[in-house]
């Protein structure tokens, strides 16, 4: 049942009675609740051109509207057609809804598959706070597209081939953490003197440890090597060497950053599940690895690619494009950038670059998956890049013509001082840091409540709240890391929202009622609180279909936090459980269980724990 429809197809019959063209009719909710439910402002939009006067024609739709138990229609000034639900239609819409598995959610009407990149953590780094955006948001716009019925897969896409493994590792050697590896002890020696040129390959290297190797030395040892290569013009170029021999799997070098890979990971995958990510791959740069040569022949056989200062470049700008310069105020002129940078998909020595190995991912989901969209989930500062690797796979074909590859960027999360999150010394802070002070803030406020001991809830509540409060933002824009307001047990809150589901639960438990619907349990409205929860409800599933059009969650963050003080309102007007009337406490105690699914099933898209006591 889709109520904005049935009304939609109404008024849409009298206007076809009417002779005129319904190009544009759309009917919204009324931005006055107190006067009606929805409104259709269609009979403004055409009047001029119908030569009529607003009013006067709204009034002649609604003459021709059919007669409907469901629906009362009115025109009012200016032109605009009010629509009142009855409270029947209202309490059929919500008994029918909580017997669908889907709640109401509309589903699309051809599914596809919907391939999610995000996390993009980089091997041999720790997680920082930086880290932080992309699995939140990836996480949620993947769930919203499986709410609504596509089907969906998701890769972490690793960072695992680049510049910071050649600097680790030419880094761990210098230390003298690899001396195992390259140090010719006897055993070595004797079998490089029997078989000199391939000596490195008849010694198995797997079988040396990196036990010296451990997650704080990577820690420390990478931004050291970074560091060093801004100062160090020998050292980057060393880097550059060895990531070339660890992307040509060249002993010892593949196996030493085989053995950091994994080490990674393992953390990687520990911290992403803390924030309620799941994937279906675990994947990076180096799995595209060998689609690399095919990948970079098509563009050569095609005569996309040209030879530039030694590296082979593509060129992607189109006729008459430039890049606008920001303005650093509105009296400053628009300056713009030259047209868009060709994409090198090979560099001067032969090592390969993000474009290449991104464009030749795109061949291998094509080859093992067939996607019908491709989503990547990354900072904004990524734009330029991703918007020359989509015209590289559009230009040579990697991408059918019907596939969409879109890159949805986010802002930047700060301090309270309007700047990147930070420490107070100025470092960055690391992830599993602020997840830790998540925790510790959240079991402040559970001990407050007479909760205590119970860390699994502090981390489902705290990092519920930082979630929620990350979403409830416009993707692309930057937003303040507020850890108080976040935690708050009131307003616009994860933690809010999870109180409410919890209020229910305490709710159900003493009535000794199952917590799922049954037929014993129907929704009958009578009151404007109870209809206030119905509306909410409608608009929270409309705010599926928001957000999945939109790739942003602002929309079902909001719409979920109106439901939470729809039903708040209620609850404190109202005493359900010591109601004496048996059929009426049971309608009281339905719209109780529907609400608890429309938030869980809410937040569960959001990436988000419910929990039954707080």
């Amino acid at each position: 049942m889709n109520i904005k429809e049935e009304i939609s197809k109404l008024i849409s019959e009298a206007v076809k009675s009417l002779k005129i063209d319904t190009d544009g009719l759309s009917v919204a909710f009324s931005n006055r609740p107190e006067l009606c439910e929805y409104q259709c402002n269609f009979a403004m939009m055409c009047a001029k051109r119908l030569n009529e006067n607003p009013l006067n024609l709204a009034e002649k739709i609604v003459k021709n509207i059919k007669k409907n138990e469901n629906f009362e229609f009115l025109a009012v000034k200016p032109g605009f057609i009010n629509v009142k639900v009855t409270n029947k239609k209202l309490s059929d819409y919500c008994n029918e809804i909580s017997n669908d598995k889907n709640l109401g959610i509309e589903q699309v009407k051809n599914p596809r598959l919907v391939f999610f990149d995000y996390g993009g953590a980089n091997v041999a780094k720790e997680l920082h706070v930086g880290h932080l955006r992309s699995p939140i948001v990836g996480e949620a716009l993947k769930r919203v597209h499986l709410v609504r019925g596509d089907r969906v897969l998701s890769d972490m896409h690793l960072g695992d081939y680049g510049l910071q493994m050649g600097l680790t590792v030419l880094q761990l050697k210098e230390d003298g953490f690899l001396n195992e590896f390259f140090e010719k002890n006897e055993k070595t020696q004797k079998k490089c003197e029997k078989n000199a040129k391939n000596c490195e390959k008849n010694i198995d290297f797997s079988k040396i440890s990196l036990k010296n190797v451990t997650l704080d030395v990577l820690n420390d040892e990478y931004p050291k090597a970074s560091k060093k290569k801004d100062i160090d013009e020998n050292f980057k170029k060393l880097a550059d060497e060895v990531t070339l021999l660890i992307q040509r799997k060249v002993e010892p070098y593949y196996t030493i950053y085989q053995k950091i890979r994994q080490l990674s990971v393992l953390e990687i995958l520990k911290n992403y599940k803390l924030l309620n990510c799941e994937f279906d791959y675990t994947f990076g740069e180096s799995d595209a690895q060998s689609y690399i040569d095919d990948t970079i022949n098509i563009f050569v056989e095609k005569k996309l690619a040209r030879e530039s200062e030694g590296a082979l470049v593509v060129d992607v700008a189109r006729e008459g494009e430039h890049i606008p310069i920001a303005k650093k105020s509105e009296d400053e002129p628009q300056r713009y950038k030259n047209p868009m940078p060709p994409a090198i998909i090979k560099k001067y020595n032969g090592g390969d670059l993000y474009a290449t190995t991104d464009i030749a991912t795109v061949v291998m989901r094509n080859e093992k998956d067939v996607p019908d969209e491709i989503v990547y989930v990354t900072d904004k500062r990524q734009e330029t890049h991703f918007e020359q690797v989509f015209r590289c796979c559009k230009l040579a074909g990697i991408s059918p013509e019907k596939q969409k590859l879109i890159h949805i960027s986010f802002g930047t999360m700060n301090g309270k001082d309007g700047k990147p999150f930070k420490t107070r010394s100025g470092e960055v802070v690391r992830l599993k840091d602020v997840v830790g002070l998540l925790i510790d803030k959240a079991s402040e406020k559970l001990a407050a409540n007479g909760i205590k001991g119970d860390e699994e809830l502090a981390r489902k509540i705290g990092v519920g709240a930082m979630k929620f409060g990350d979403l409830s933002n416009t993707i692309e824009k930057d937003y303040v890391f507020d850890i108080e307001k976040f935690l708050s047990f009131d307003g616009k809150t994860g933690p809010y929202i999870q109180y409410t589901i919890a209020r229910i639960n305490s709710i159900l438990l003493k009535a000794g009622c199952e917590t799922t619907r049954s037929k014993d349990f129907m929704v009958d409205i009578k009151t404007n609180e109870e209809k206030n929860i119905a509306l909410a409800i409608l608009k929270l599933n409309s705010a599926y279909q928001i957000s999945y059009d939109s790739y942003s969650l602002n929309s079902l963050c909001l719409a979920t936090f109106e439901l939470a003080s729809a039903f708040s309102t209620f609850y404190n007007n109202y005493k359900i459980l010591s109601e004496k009337d048996e059929k009426r406490r049971k309608e009281m105690l339905a719209i109780c269980m529907l609400v608890k699914s429309c938030l869980e099933k809410a937040l569960w898209t959001l990436g988000i724990d419910s929990v039954e006591k707080m």
